[in-house]
């Protein structure tokens, strides 16, 4: 039996293959790239924190693609800084920034992460490989680049806590391509001692009312669901 969350990808194939021709007809990072010389600036979640200024709070780093950049919204309406709010509701003394780039590949966010990690991280949620899916990259060669991503956070003193978001690939590309894609989060999350949120997508995907007309990216209420999901993973190991 297909699960219902599979069922809810089931219903976007045509929408999903679309944009990864896209994706193949275009450079793998789009405009601005960031480089390894010049990587795209994190910001701050949320007006209000960017108006501090000088902010010495405990780092949660959010590195993603266009769903943690929130393509389409205003970034105060993108999941990492409605989980800034709850964070603020809490009462706990943390700072989210988020990293998101539209477009990124695990590749991407593999080269960029040392640059983004310049400053003290405390938490580190990846949300990285739903690019590669599209594209029908080798799940081998995103495991091993989200597998560097996270020896690289573990290198630096002292080591943040990790949190790894798991996506699914559509059914276009097979059953086994699926299978091989899904097992990449749960199994390296594991291996790494890393915090996993089952499917970032979860009662978002496949749903007409939370995403917006191009079938893909949530709206500002889909959003919220993500930042619901992403919370209860989060907020039991802060």
């Amino acid at each position: 039996m297909i699960s219902a969350k599979l069922a809810a990808l089931a219903a976007l194939p045509l929408l999903f293959l679309a944009a990864a021709g896209a994706c193949r007809g275009t450079r793998p990072e789009p405009t601005p790239q960031p480089t390894p010389e010049a990587p795209a600036a994190p910001s701050p979640a949320g007006s209000a924190t960017a108006a501090r200024g000088a902010d010495d709070r405990p780092v949660i780093l959010f590195v993603g693609t266009s769903l943690t950049a929130g393509l389409g919204l205003d970034p105060s309406e993108a999941f990492p800084a409605l989980v800034q709010e709850k964070i603020d509701a809490a009462g706990l003394r943390y700072r989210v920034v988020s990293a998101g780039v539209s477009g990124e590949t695990s590749a991407g966010a593999r080269r960029r992460l040392e640059w983004l990690m310049r400053q003290p991280v405390a938490v580190l949620v990846l949300e990285t490989g739903a690019n590669d899916g599209l594209r029908g990259q080798d799940p081998d060669a995103t495991r091993a680049n989200i597998q560097a991503i996270l020896d690289a956070a573990r290198r630096h003193e002292p080591p943040p806590r990790l949190v790894l978001a798991s996506m699914e690939a559509l059914p276009n590309y097979g059953e086994a391509y699926r299978r091989r894609f899904r097992a990449i989060y749960p199994e390296l999350a594991k291996a790494n001692g890393a915090t996993l949120v089952p499917f970032l997508l979860e009662g978002v995907a496949g749903d007409p009312v939370l995403n917006q007309p191009d079938g893909i990216h949530p709206t500002a209420e889909g959003h919220r669901r993500i930042a619901d999901t992403v919370w209860r993973t989060l907020r039991p190991i802060l």
